[in-house]
């Protein structure tokens, strides 16, 4: 017997084998699967679903439908794959969070932005949207080109007419093999505008459009869920080449309670992200303690929208805590754009310009057919009409020839020859009804046949005419824009770290900061000026054994540098400080500055810029100096840079920004003060002790250093509200080392010195007691006193109370004064970080 040819054994080699299978899947994957068509925007399954709800007259105008039969009809006539993916397809496509414009209005259970599924498809009902109608209109003109299905039985349409550039308009996100898509929505009103500018220029002046006037309509993607995009760079890259990272944020609000807590409000969330996960995120956040400060998170979200409420310690800055939160969790997301379509079925990354482009060549090929298709119709109407009518001019004849025959047939072939019709003019006649034989029928015959003519003239002009062809496209797409557009919910906004800082105005401010850490910037209005010897007003809100320690004028552009009692330096730009009122207490400076533990500021100053020939001088409590040039304090990283090294119990306490040609005064708390030309310190580097500045007395320690420029009187204020003018003359430079001389007689009216100043005749200056309570007085009012004297009160504080006089600052009025005073009088810069010491 022969053996069966079915058991024969095929030699074959595996890695060819391997290679074409495994390409014939990838290539199945690329063109019918995964990638969008660049006409219509859609992929296989979303049209195969479009369709066969059409099919199902499953439009706005009639009831929902189950999904069941809609996913039934699909697989069983165009899909034959899974069900889950069609109805996967279905839902995505009814989803308000997931498609820009939705193309099927879902009726029960579709899911929510929280990940939860839709309800089974046996529960769910759907029909088209008003939307999508646009996508299939006109498919029954021969507009698009139709193949059979997969077992030959039903025809398919290979794409939609799409009357609007859905792929723009809704994007689409796919993974096919050794390629992805991830194409942005966008806000149909200027999609449509940017293909009616193409037209404009290719109707009004024969041209082609260019990138730079679609980049001025179009202004970014547009995402169902609102949001915030950062910068314009990722548009503009994305929009040029076809690839590029969008920067998404959430929309948030900080607000505070009455009780002085912060909570941020989420209002919008990037396009994509899975609320429910983001919260979970937060919450672990919290307890692997790499986010410190929130209290309680809910989710307050309804039908009208997101809202989810992060509550916060008193003490935390909720700027700060929400930079964390953008950091570490999806509140920032990156877009990745990778505008890829299929065109004549070939994958290629489009930018925009050619993505409207290939849709206008749709939509000319689409009018051209639907014109043919309707042309068409119009002739043959009208062929038949004219056989009408002239079977009405000669009705008895007509009749004449009906009656004398035996046959339909035969009456059909003598009008043919008698009259020259077609068969189709003379089946019309054969098949008329007598009706039709009444004026009015004869009138309505004659209007239609007129009316066609002129339609047939309209439709030959425009297929005759590329120009009037666009203008068909442009009037039926501006109807599409008008009817369905809406407003932009995504909003673009400026990128952090490519902060633009002429966004920001540069206005004078007042920095405050207290002992126990808290910082905050002011309006400079706050305060007016008062007379010597009142109460002041109230400052800031302190808590307990708390009191400002500095304060200072500055601008919002300016550098804050903060110096460490341990010798390090920190840098923020001044506007980074969040602002509050005269009486609050401020941010605490640890949610602004990543210090140490046991790390405590001791000095601040304001800084425009590092100059080449300017120096920082130094001072610490146990009297030493150092000098080093500014240069070497430019790169200060987040965590800081080493700006002393100091001994075991020393602590620095003061620095100013030089020139090298100035004298420095150091004064002590007992009263001493010593001048020494600043040549006298040599330069040191940025990690080095410096040189002595001043030998001090057992139990002496220096509370401020001064340069000459600064004023020309030796201002010092005392714990006790006393103090005095000197006029610097009468300190005679010495070399630095020395003991100095007294400038202030201390007694226990007096108590010790807790600050010293220069200053000018026309300043006020400020006073700020232990308790927070600030006096601002003008240096005018202050009596000028010798060396060894113990002044006058300057500020009323009760003898018996523990209440003492913290500190003193300086205030000026504002920049252009300040140049305009002359106060200058060596002839140096107007340095404002000499004019706005603490």
């Amino acid at each position: 017997m022969e053996p069966n040819v079915f058991d024969k054994v095929h030699d074959i080699d595996l890695k060819k084998t391997m290679e074409k299978s495994y390409i014939d899947y990838a290539m199945s994957v690329i063109a019918a699967r995964a990638l969008p068509d660049v006409r219509d925007g859609l992929k296989p399954v979303q049209r195969r679903v479009l369709y066969s709800m059409i099919e199902l007259n499953n439009g706005p105008d009639k009831p929902h439908r189950k999904c069941a039969r809609i996913v039934g009809d699909t697989m069983g006539k165009y899909h034959p794959h899974g069900d889950s993916s069609i109805y996967g397809a279905l839902v995505n496509m009814a989803q308000k969070w997931s498609t820009r414009y939705m193309l099927v209005d879902g009726h029960g259970n579709f899911g929510s932005i929280d990940g939860d599924g839709a309800a089974a498809m046996r529960y769910t009902e759907a029909r088209l949207s008003k939307i999508s109608m646009e996508m299939l209109a006109d498919i029954g003109k021969d507009t698009v080109d139709f193949v059979p299905n997969f077992d030959e039985t039903e025809k398919e349409p290979t794409v939609l007419p799409s009357r609007y550039p859905n792929l723009l308009a809704n994007g689409t996100s796919g993974i096919a093999v050794g390629m992805a898509t991830n194409i942005p929505p966008h806000n149909l009103r200027e999609i449509i505008a940017a293909v009616v500018k193409i037209i404009d220029n290719r109707v009004n002046e024969d041209r082609d459009t260019d990138m730079d006037e679609i980049l001025d309509i179009v202004k970014g993607p547009d995402f169902p869920t609102g949001a915030t995009i950062l910068g314009r760079r990722g548009i503009e890259e994305s929009y040029r080449t076809g690839r590029g990272k969008i920067k998404v944020r959430a929309v948030t609000n900080i607000e505070t309670l009455s009780n002085g807590k912060s909570q941020i409000i989420v209002t919008e969330l990037p396009y994509m992200v899975n609320k429910a996960r983001l919260i979970e995120k937060i919450v672990e956040l919290v307890k692997e303690k790499r986010v410190d400060g929130i209290t309680d998170i809910r989710d307050e979200s309804n039908r009208e929208g997101i809202r989810v409420v992060i509550e916060l310690r008193r003490d935390v800055n909720a700027n700060v805590l929400l930079n964390q939160l953008l950091k570490h969790t999806q509140l920032q997301d990156t877009f990745g754009v990778i505008m890829l379509a299929l065109v004549n079925n070939e994958p290629k990354v489009l930018n925009l310009l050619q993505m409207l482009t290939y849709y206008l060549d749709h939509q000319k090929d689409v009018v051209t057919r639907r014109t043919k298709y309707d042309l068409n119709k119009a002739e043959e109407r009208a062929h038949i009409l004219e056989g009408l009518l002239i079977a009405l001019d000669n009705i008895d004849e007509v009749i004449r020839i009906v009656r004398g025959n035996r046959t339909a047939q035969g009456a059909k072939a003598e009008l043919m020859e008698r009259f020259g019709l077609s068969d189709a003019q003379a089946q019309a006649i054969i098949d008329m009804r007598l009706r039709t034989l009444t004026g009015l029928e004869r009138e309505k015959i004659e209007a239609e046949y007129a009316e066609l003519k002129k339609t047939i003239e309209r439709l030959r002009a425009i297929l005759a005419d590329e120009k009037l062809l666009l203008g068909v496209i442009r009037e039926e797409i501006l109807v599409i824009s008008d009817k369905y557009g809406d407003d932009r919910r995504t909003s673009i906004g400026i990128d952090d770290e490519m902060c633009d800082e002429d966004l920001i105005p540069n206005e004078d401010i007042v920095i405050a900061m207290t002992n126990l850490g808290y910082i905050k910037r002011m309006a400079i209005d706050n305060f007016k000026s008062q007379n010597r010897g009142g109460k002041g007003i109230k400052g800031m809100q302190t808590i307990e054994e708390d009191y400002i320690e500095d304060l200072f004028m500055t601008t919002t552009h300016h550098y804050i540098m903060f110096f460490t009692n341990s010798g390090r330096v920190y840098r923020l730009k001044a506007y980074n400080i969040p602002e509050s009122g005269r009486t609050a207490r401020g941010t605490a400076i640890v949610n602004l500055l990543q210090l140490l533990p046991g790390e405590k500021i001791t000095a601040i100053i304001p800084m425009k810029e590092y100059g080449e020939d300017e120096y920082l001088l130094m001072a610490t409590k146990n009297g030493m100096v150092k000098k080093t040039p500014m240069r070497e304090y430019e790169n200060v990283r987040k965590n800081g840079l080493q700006a002393i090294v100091l001994k075991e119990d020393d602590e620095l306490i003061e620095v100013k920004a030089t020139d090298d040609k100035k004298d420095v005064f150091l004064v002590t708390k007992k009263g001493m003060c010593i001048r020494f030309h600043e040549t006298d310190v040599r330069v040191t580097g940025r990690v080095s002790m410096g040189v002595i500045g001043m030998h001090l007395n057992e139990g002496d320690q220096v509370v401020g250093m001064q340069v000459d420029t600064q004023g020309e009187y030796l201002l010092v204020v005392s714990e006790k509200g006393m103090g005095k003018r000197t006029d610097i003359d009468e300190f005679k430079p010495q070399k630095r080392g020395g003991k100095g001389v007294l400038c202030y007689k201390i007694t226990e009216k007096t108590g010790d010195l807790i600050g010293a100043k220069l200053v000018f005749d026309d300043r006020d200056i400020m006073l700020i007691t232990t308790e927070g309570i600030i006096i601002r007085i003008s240096v005018n009012d202050i009596s000028i006193y010798g060396r060894n004297t113990s002044g006058v009160k300057l500020m009323n504080i009760e003898q018996d109370s523990d209440i003492t006089v913290a500190s003193i600052a300086k205030v000026r009025e504002s920049e252009n004064k300040e140049a305009d005073d002359g106060d200058e009088e060596d002839g140096e810069e107007s340095s404002e970080a000499e004019e706005t010491e603490e």
